[in-house]
């Protein structure tokens, strides 16, 4: 059973959303405005977020960043807005999954189920090396030659992944499916873009590759520079 508060104003899909999740045996907390929706995420320990980005008070991708400011929480962002533009600064705001409205509710409670054992298996994992490269995965930072890298979640979660399958091709479908939960394909300028921020991190570029190589027609891999 998890803690999760959900931060919605319609009504209907509150309930709606509300009932589904404590069916499943989750604690539900609710509230239809962002700041007292702040309130609960931060006041105890929640193990998930579930917010709109149209609430009446504050922004959604503020409120975003408000809670980023405060918490590693895990967020999945729920909204009509669907718009690539949209759904890239919303997850470099730091949501950790994007669900457009109508959804079913099946497919949400597999997007919940997913979030969390990732929030499991990330505490358990500890920490990750790749030649110079580390990652301490239960406290989300990433070193590099002893520098610490000034990551946004989604950059965080796109390095864990490559060091992790460190050696191993991905591709740009394998990507979205593992960070951003689209298994069936989304915006490649997303990939590329998360990419080309952390080859910069890196120290490094396309042209010249350290760490992160293109396998041409293929995907991307990480590999250890000093091998």
């Amino acid at each position: 059973m998890a803690r999760i508060v959900l931060i919605e104003d319609d009504i209907d899909i509150r309930r709606l959303v509300a009932g589904a999740l404590a069916n499943e045996g989750h604690d539900v907390e609710s509230a239809d405005r962002g700041l007292s929706g702040l309130e609960l995420a931060v006041k105890g320990a929640a193990d998930l977020v579930i917010m709109d980005l149209g609430l009446p008070d504050v922004d959604g991708t503020e409120l975003l960043r408000m809670i980023r400011a405060v918490s590693q929480v895990p967020v999945i962002v729920i909204t009509a807005r669907g718009t690539d533009e949209v759904v890239v600064a919303t997850l470099d705001a730091g949501a950790d999954d994007y669900l457009v409205k109508p959804f079913s509710v099946a497919q949400l409670e597999a997007r919940v189920r997913a979030v969390l054992r990732r929030k499991i298996e990330d505490g358990s994992a500890g920490r990750l090396e790749v030649g110079a490269l580390s990652i301490d995965v239960p406290a989300r930072t990433a070193t590099i030659e002893g520098r610490v890298l000034d990551l946004s979640p989604k950059e965080f979660d796109l390095l864990k992944l490559l060091v992790e399958r460190s050696g191993e091709v991905m591709s740009k479908r394998e990507l979205l499916a593992e960070v951003w939960r689209e298994p069936y394909g989304g915006a490649d300028h997303t990939i590329d873009v998360h990419l080309s921020w952390l080859r910069k991190k890196l120290g490094e570029s396309a042209s010249e590759p350290r760490y992160i190589q293109t396998v041409h027609g293929v995907g991307v891999k990480l590999v250890d520079p000093t091998r």
